[in-house]
């Protein structure tokens, strides 16, 4: 199990560093930032999260995590010259993958650490969307999670779904696996069928200004 959860960690990080190598690359940064994005997207929500617990933060007791990240910016550096060519949707895929990982293994990390059950949902879905918040914002775009497909409710369904297999008594193993694939399953059905929660949009009256400008124009076009 602390293997399994140790490769997942890693891969993880590869995987978000990468989505932030990649949006540095949509935007032409120099080397600097690439490597600047690549890492607050991989630990971003992690370190959040670690600190909401007060705990150690993960990659300053362990600073082989900036290792990788390091070693991720600058191979997509090296080896995608032309990042404008990488479709868009390679990057949400990426994102997505990243997203279910680090979700549930948030949740896990934070039951382990003694958290209330809603508490370890609401940490798992930091872990998984602060990182590419974080990302967006840096790059003066609309974060994911306030203008693309299902993505926060995919982590924190992967998370209740961890919860809720555990307490089915599933191995720790089947039930990660299990919850990621959940959870990433959903993220890409949303990204393919463009599926999205209801937008919340209230309707102003005009001004009676506004009504009389409308008015005057129908009469013009008449």
């Amino acid at each position: 199990m602390t293997e399994l959860l140790f490769y997942l960690d890693i891969f993880g990080i590869i995987v978000f560093a990468l989505s932030g190598a990649l949006m540095a690359g949509r935007y032409q940064l120099d080397p600097f930032g690439v490597v600047v994005l690549a890492s607050v997207t991989a630990v971003g929500g992690g370190t959040i999260r670690d600190v909401i617990l007060q705990t150690p933060v993960f990659w300053v007791v362990k600073p082989y995590y900036l290792y990788v990240i390091l070693a991720t910016a600058l191979l997509t550096i090296v080896f995608i010259r032309q990042p404008k060519r990488i479709p868009k949707r390679f990057l949400l895929i990426a994102d997505a993958l990243g997203l279910a990982l680090f979700a549930v293994l948030g949740t896990q990390k934070a039951l382990v650490l003694g958290a209330p059950i809603p508490v370890a949902v609401v940490l798992g879905t930091i872990t998984g969307v602060a990182g590419g918040m974080i990302r967006d914002v840096l790059c003066n775009v609309i974060p994911m999670i306030l203008r693309e497909e299902i993505y926060a409710l995919a982590a924190m369904l992967g998370g209740a779904l961890f919860i809720f297999l555990q307490w089915l008594n599933w191995s720790d193993t089947n039930a990660i696996i299990t919850s990621i694939t959940a959870a990433l399953v959903l993220r890409l059905a949303a990204i393919y069928w463009h599926v999205s929660l209801p937008a919340f949009h209230i309707v102003e009256k005009p001004s009676k200004e506004q009504s009389k400008t409308a008015a005057k124009d129908k009469n013009k076009s008449i």
